[in-house]
C-alpha cells in the first residue's frame, strides 16, 4: 500500500510525559465528533506507551482549534513502529478499525483487512509512508503517517495538549500545523489547503490564556 499524497496528513500523543503549553483562545466553530474522541483518545495513549509519540495533525486539528472546516476524519503523524508493529495494530484493530486496503479515486475507503497478521506482513512488504485505519461499521477513518513529512518526536516536543471527553491529545502546533499545510500545498492543489492556511495565519497574534 502506497501513502495517497493528495490526501495530506498528521499527529497524536499522552499520558508519559508532561504536557506542554495550552493553547491559544479558541474561536467558536465546529465541535469535533464526540463520539469518536473517546476511541481516537485511547488509540492515541496505546501508542504513547508504545513510545510512538503520536500526535494530531491535519483538519480535526484544526477542527479543534476552532476552524469551521469540515471532516470527520483524524490524522496523526507517530514514530515508526519497527518492533512494536503488532501493538501498534492492536491499538487499532482492538477498537474496531482496520488497515485499509483500497482507496477508491475520490479517496474513500472500499476495502480493508480484518485479520491483523495480514496487516502486519502488508506493512512490512510496502513499507508505505501512511497507513490508513478505517472503521466499517460507522466511518471513523484514521491516517496515519510514519515520521513524515516531519519526525513525530520534533512535533511532539512542540506539541500542544486538547483536552477531549476521556483524556488528552497532543496537538502539533499552531506553526507546525501552517508548516505542514504549506508542504501539502505543494504537492496537490486543493481549495481546503487555502483556507486552512488562511485560517492558521489569522491566529498569529490572538491571546493566550
Amino acid at each position: 500500500m502506497r501513502f495517497n499524497r493528495a490526501r495530506g496528513s498528521f499527529v497524536c500523543r499522552i499520558s508519559t510525559v508532561p504536557y506542554p503549553e495550552s493553547m491559544p483562545t479558541r474561536r467558536k466553530g465546529r465541535e469535533p465528533p464526540a463520539p469518536y474522541l473517546g476511541r481516537v483518545t485511547e488509540i492515541a495513549r496505546q501508542l504513547e506507551l508504545l513510545d510512538l509519540r503520536p500526535v494530531l495533525v491535519g483538519g480535526m486539528a484544526l477542527v479543534m482549534l476552532g476552524s469551521r472546516r469540515v471532516t470527520r476524519d483524524f490524522d496523526f503523524v507517530i514514530a515508526q513502529p519497527g518492533e512494536q508493529l503488532a501493538g501498534a495494530l492492536d491499538a487499532f484493530y482492538d477498537r474496531g478499525l482496520e488497515l485499509a486496503a483500497k482507496l477508491n479515486e475520490a479517496g474513500e475507503v472500499t476495502a480493508t483487512i480484518s485479520s491483523r497478521r495480514v496487516a502486519a506482513a502488508r506493512l512490512r512488504l510496502d513499507k508505505p509512508e501512511g497507513a490508513f485505519f478505517y472503521d466499517p461499521e460507522n466511518g471513523l477513518r484514521i491516517d496515519v503517517l510514519f515520521d513524515f513529512p516531519i519526525p513525530a518526536r520534533e512535533l511532539a516536543d512542540r506539541s500542544l495538549s486538547a483536552k477531549t471527553p476521556v483524556g488528552r491529545l497532543r496537538m502539533a502546533s499552531e506553526e507546525d500545523l501552517l508548516k505542514l499545510k504549506m508542504i501539502a500545498r505543494t504537492n496537490r492543489s486543493l481549495s481546503t489547503d487555502e483556507q486552512d492556511i488562511a485560517f492558521l495565519e489569522s491566529r498569529r497574534n490572538l491571546p493566550r490564556e
